[in-house]
């Protein structure tokens, strides 16, 4: 299995995980999804794999999540999902697919657990932070 990664290349996180996968794992399917979109499908297969409900994966920062009324309490799942569909970029990037499992990589040393890196291991991310494998 390939590593996949959905990725937004206007994010420094989702930059940071491919500059991370390529230094430790290699070169990575990239996958767009702000110009490819989502199916309900593929982010309920991606939701399920790792542990995520659509309200866990909603980004509401720098999305239109708050004036969509998609922070109240109330709204549910399906509704929420419906608007990822309709709105790519209310998915919180970037979710990776390895051998290892799916995980939403927010902050960007998630993406270890997810790799073969051995303890102790550093990247520099873009800001210049050093950061640690555990």
């Amino acid at each position: 299995m390939s590593i996949v990664i959905h990725h937004n290349p206007g994010c420094g996180t989702s930059r940071n995980v491919l500059e991370i996968i390529r230094a430790f794992a290699g070169e990575p399917v990239v996958i767009e999804y702000l110009q490819t979109g989502w199916t309900r499908e593929q982010l309920l297969g991606l939701f399920a794999a790792a542990g995520l409900t659509p309200r866990a994966a909603l980004r509401v920062s720098k999305s239109p999540a708050k004036e969509l009324g998609l922070t109240d309490p109330a709204v549910s799942d399906d509704i929420i999902l419906d608007a990822m569909l309709e709105h790519p970029v209310l998915v919180n990037r970037p979710i990776v697919c390895t051998p290892k499992g799916v995980a939403l990589c927010r902050p960007s040393e998630a993406i270890f657990a997810l790799l073969d890196v051995a303890s102790g291991a550093t990247f520099t991310k873009e800001d210049g932070e050093v950061i640690t494998a555990p």
